[in-house]
């Protein structure tokens, strides 16, 4: 019988394996370390148009701004949160506008280099955009 890549069983790299039972607590993935909900930091995004709703907001390319310069967001679009608000600014913004006084421009209160988390970029969905491409778990896929 001929391998086939379609059906995992029949894979000529398949091998049985035991799977291990998911861990009851939930990590961060950075660190590794188990996440509190007092770890967690709201995150709000601008949306380009308030007026629109959400079903409206999905079908749009353009769907979010920086919450102070209103420039749009994008996956391309290196962004950070602050912590203070919450609120998603370009990384540009940061860099120009906000470093320079450390202070929210949402709700005014003093920021530390903490406060402010770089958001790391998703991909486009387009080849896998530079991550790297091998498989590292098996799980159970439906058979027919």
């Amino acid at each position: 019988m001929l391998p086939s890549f379609w059906i995992p069983s029949l894979t000529p790299e398949a091998k049985a394996t035991k799977l291990e039972k998911p861990s009851r607590t939930v990590t961060c993935p950075m660190s590794g370390k188990p996440l509190r909900m007092s770890d967690l930091t709201p995150v709000r995004f601008t949306p380009l148009d308030s007026s629109v709703d959400r079903v409206g907001l999905i079908t749009r390319s353009e769907r979010y701004v920086c919450a102070v310069t209103r420039d749009s967001l994008s996956n391309a679009t290196p962004c950070a949160v602050l912590r203070p608000s919450g609120a998603v600014v370009t990384l540009e913004c940061v860099e120009k506008l906000i470093r320079k006084d450390m202070v929210d421009p949402v709700n005014g209160e003093k920021l530390t280099d903490r406060d402010i988390i770089v958001l790391q970029r998703g991909g486009t969905g387009f080849a896998g955009s530079g991550v790297k491409l091998q498989a590292e778990k098996s799980r159970p896929v439906m058979q027919a």
